[in-house]
């Protein structure tokens, strides 16, 4: 094969530029949405922050203002509640006219004590934020990108998709249907609208200060090939490269991100 021209070769800077697309991060207050909503910023994105709580949603858009000189606002959004997702998307397009990047990152797994103890309640709540909102609000935005310019939607799921504990089924079955969104979303919307997923493992979050680290410790140790878990500042280079032209073939995709946890013999 013939060398590129430099008109065909590859610029990483200009691969992974987002200046001025819109981007919007759900769960993005905090965890692995707070770092991408940083690093989106500092790659020159105009970025929205949805969750429920307000306060931290523009807590941290203030911060981006302020700290990255981006433009930012936070949106309070439950997007286990249909009309939510339905506002959250039309409040942007008043806001901003467009919607090029969409990371459905926020997510729930309450304690259970037993499988039959499970209520209706929990289940549907489960259901609700971690696959039905995702399936709202993309069918939404990929509409409208489709219309336009096209765009990029980052679904957030988890290993326990495909390796699913006793203590966290009805979160690792939505899940689980994340990924058949992402990829039936990604040839109903192709070729202007790319979907991919990210599948993390065990990350040092928040939810981590919950766990016992000497045991954590002693598992990672047995059981994940880089012997640790996740900082949350690791998820962005994929974040990064699904949201940006860095990835301009890649739809359908599920990429995992666990330290080698899963699928590991033994």
């Amino acid at each position: 094969m013939p060398d590129k021209t430099p008109s065909q070769a590859f610029d990483p800077a200009k691969a992974f530029d987002l200046t001025d697309r819109v981007a919007i991060i759900t769960g993005g207050s905090r965890g692995l949405g707070r770092e991408m909503a940083l690093a989106f910023a500092h790659c020159g994105a105009r970025v929205v922050v949805a969750s429920r709580k307000l306060d931290a949603c523009e807590a941290l858009a203030k911060e981006i203002r302020e700290d990255i000189g981006r433009e930012a606002i936070g949106v309070a959004c439950h997007v286990g509640h249909w009309q939510d997702c339905d506002d959250l998307i039309s409040s942007v397009y008043d806001t901003f006219g467009r919607i090029d990047v969409l990371v459905n990152n926020a997510g729930m797994s309450p304690l259970y004590p037993s499988l039959t103890e499970v209520s209706e309640e929990l289940f549907d709540k489960v259901l609700g934020v971690n696959l039905k909102g995702p399936f709202r609000l993309s069918a939404l935005a990929a509409t409208r990108m489709a219309e336009a310019e096209g765009g990029s939607i980052i679904n957030v799921s988890s290993v326990a998709a495909v390796a699913p504990g006793a203590n966290e089924l009805p979160y690792a079955a939505a899940k689980a249907g994340l990924h058949t969104l992402t990829i039936g979303m990604a040839r109903a919307y192709g070729p202007k609208v790319r979907v991919n997923c990210i599948m993390p493992g065990a990350f040092m979050t928040d939810i981590s200060k919950a766990w016992n680290q000497e045991v954590f410790a002693r598992a990672a140790e047995q059981n994940i090939p880089m012997k640790r878990g996740g900082q949350p500042e690791e998820i962005v280079g994929a974040a990064l490269y699904l949201a940006s032209g860095a990835s301009s073939y890649t739809t359908g995709a599920v990429l995992k991100i666990d330290g080698g946890a899963v699928f590991t013999p033994g």
